[in-house]
This record gives C-alpha cells, structure tokens and sequence, in this order.
C-alpha cells in the first residue's frame, strides 16, 4: 500500500513535466515550418539595418545618396565665394637708384663697375595683390583704395579662373574704399546685410587672398563695434568692425560675412604684431561710398572746418594751465574746438577757438570722433545744429556744411 502511494506521489510529477517538453516541441515545430495556432503570437523578423556613411545617407526608396547638412561656414562660403575675386594691381614709379651721368662718364668709375650700370631701368613696377567683392551684374567690385592706389594696370581673377582687366572708377583715402568695374557676362554677386545690428559675439567669416592664398577663408567673431580710428593707429574717417578671424597681407578689400553669407563689412586693416586683431569697414559705409564713386567718380564729402579735441578732466587743466593757449574752460566733457579755419563754413556761422561742442543736432556729444562721424554721415548743403559752451554760456550756432577742399588750408 505504501509502495503504491509512494509511486503515484512520483507519477504526478512526471506527467506534468512530460506534457510541458510536449508542448516546447510543438511550439518550437509550429515557428520553423510556419504552423501557427489560434492562440500562438506570430513572431515577425526584425528589419535589415543598413549601414550609414559620416558623409551620406541611402534612400532605401529612390536608392539614391542624400547629402548630409554641412556647418554655417560652408553654406556661406557656397554663397558668397564665387563673387570675391582677387586684385592684381601695379603701378610703374620711377627708379631713384639712378647713378648720376657724372659718374658713368668717369672712366675709374667705369673700370670697377661696368657699362651695365649704363642699362639700369630709369623706371620700375610695382606690384601688389588684394581682394575684392562683385556687388552686381554691371561689374562694380568693392574693394581698398590701398589696393588700386596710384594702379596703372588691375586684374581681376575670378574664383572660375576668369581673368578680366578691370578699370578704377574711383578711390576715396579718407575711407579707404575704392570701386573697379569689369566687364563680362554672367558674373557672381554678394549678397549685402547689415553692420548696424551686430553685437559682439556674433559669428564672423573672412574670404580673401592672403599672402597669395586665393580662395582662403576664416572665421571668428565679432570682437567689437564702433573702433574709432585712432584706436587703431590709422587716420580714416570710418568707425571699424573688430573681428578675431584671421586677416593678412591680401585680405585687404575683401568681404567680411556673417553666418547667413551676406557682407557686413570690408577687411581693411591690421595691427602689426598683434594676434586675433582685424577691422572691416562697416557695409553701409562702404555702399555710400562705393554709390558715389560709381555715380560722380568721386565723393562729396560734408566739411565744417574745425579742429578739435575730447575733453576730459586731463585735457580741462592742461588747457587751463598753458598760458600760451589763451584759452580757459569750465567743461569737464564735451569737445573743444582748438582752431577755426579762415572762411570756412564753422568760421562763418561763428564759431570760435576755445568753444566745447556739447550737442549736434539735439544728439549730446562726447568725443571727437563722435563729431566727425556725424559730419562724416552729413551731405554737402545739409545745415547743422550745434551748441557750444562759450566762457560758462550755452551758443548755438547753424552751420551749412560745404564740400571738403582738395587741399585743407594750412
């Protein structure tokens, strides 16, 4: 009795487990030939991965390579690049090196040095490279005065490996900003922005040919605004654009971009020795400029004819202690007028030496370079509000600009 209780205690056990074997068997039976039961979940094969390149992507639909989205600088490059061109001028000069005929005449002369000196060139050229940037389908390119100054010969190279003789419309020093004009089918152009929103930080591409390196391109940002020109050690009636992106020898003229490719400004200048220190004139600038030359050849430019220094507390008692000067001031700030030129447009409205300009046009002025970019934005003909401060007393005085002499009166 107990062996038959014993064995069926075991028994149970055993049938459980062989009909659970069963049924892993049939399952497993069902899946590879494709037999499902009502109850059984059909198992659907996972997808072939395909494998992605860096640089494309496969459409599975059209089979066909979708270029992968490059970065901001590429997109404006594409844009830009072909309309920046680079700038071969020269110029002939004379040869100062010149042995005087004395000299070639004497026979001892000759004996150590030879008739060769005889055929030493009485003239020389001159050559220079920059860049420049098309602004239209007329063929006007911006580029620096310094670039094409005194130029008998300029050549325009296009990124497509066009070259074209290009003719100087006109140059204007004070901004350094020049126009060539060439003449071809189907050329390139920039797109123009805006300078006048821009902070630092923003992003900042250079395009250029530097040293020679056609088709180069930097970026940056931009490290300042409003750099007065006497900050930078150059004498130009233009308020810069700092940037750290690299600018060398032959970026001068070139385009400065920002991250949607338009132009914002034009490389101009550098500070030797220094590192991550570049100014662009501002776009606007150059436009007014650039639409003068093309227009007239030239620029009409505002002139009040004074001379003028900021005030400050330093500037105040250096004045007042020089009894040679012969002027006093009350003024800690604003701008002291230190000559008045004779029969100029200031000397007629009554301006004096000794006078501290402390508003233009309602707008309070702080420095000198203030001043001068004011007049510098004013046309011939446009008459100006200013109030000066005249031993303690506020005088206004309107002055109707004329247009800057060839030759400033000494």
């Amino acid at each position: 009795m107990r062996d038959s209780n014993k064995k069926s205690r075991y028994k149970q056990p055993l049938i459980y487990a062989s009909m659970l074997l069963l049924g892993v068997i049939l399952g497993a039976w069902a899946v590879v030939s494709g037999v499902r039961s009502p109850n059984m979940t059909a198992i659907t094969p996972l997808p072939q991965v395909a494998s992605v390149s860096p640089a494309i992507a496969q459409d599975s639909d059209k089979t066909k390579a979708i270029p992968v989205p490059r970065n901001y600088v590429v997109d404006a490059v594409n844009r830009t690049g072909p309309a920046v061109v680079r700038i071969n001028a020269s110029r002939t000069v004379a040869n100062n090196q010149q042995i005087p005929d004395v000299f070639l005449d004497d026979p001892m002369f000759r004996q150590f040095f030879g008739d060769q000196l005889q055929r030493m060139p009485k003239e020389r050229v001159e050559r220079g490279t920059g860049s420049g940037f098309i602004i239209n389908k007329e063929g006007d390119i911006i580029t620096n005065a310094h670039v094409v100054s005194g130029a008998d010969k300029v050549t325009v190279i296009l990124k497509d490996g066009r070259q074209i003789e290009g003719k100087v419309i006109g140059s204007d020093e004070l901004t350094d900003v020049a126009v060539i004009q060439v003449k071809s089918d189907n050329l390139p152009t920039v797109s123009l922005g805006s300078s006048s929103s821009l902070q630092p930080g923003d992003w900042a591409i250079a395009i250029g040919n530097p040293l020679g390196l056609d088709n180069t391109v930097t970026a940056g940002i931009i490290s300042a605004i409003g750099r007065k020109s006497g900050q930078i050690g150059v004498d130009k009636r233009v308020s810069f654009i700092q940037t750290d992106a690299a600018i060398n020898p032959g970026n001068s003229g070139g385009p400065l971009l920002n991250q949607n490719g338009e132009v914002i400004g034009v490389n101009t200048a550098i500070i030797q020795g220094a590192q991550g220190l570049g100014f662009a004139i501002p776009i606007e600038t150059a436009q007014r400029i650039a639409k003068q030359l093309i227009q007239n050849g030239k620029v009409s430019r505002a002139y009040l004819g004074i001379q003028m220094v900021t005030v400050d507390p330093s500037v105040k008692k250096q004045v007042n202690q020089d009894s040679n000067l012969g002027i006093q001031i009350s003024e800690d700030k604003g701008v002291l007028i230190t000559r008045v030129v004779e029969d100029s447009p200031a000397a007629k409205a009554g301006a004096k030496r000794g006078d501290v300009i402390v508003k233009f046009d309602n707008q309070d002025i702080l420095t000198a370079d203030q001043v001068t970019q004011l007049v510098e934005d004013r046309a011939v003909g446009d008459k100006i509000r200013m109030e000066v401060k005249r031993n303690g007393q506020t005088v206004a005085l309107n002055v109707e600009a004329a247009q800057f002499p060839q030759k400033f009166p000494n």
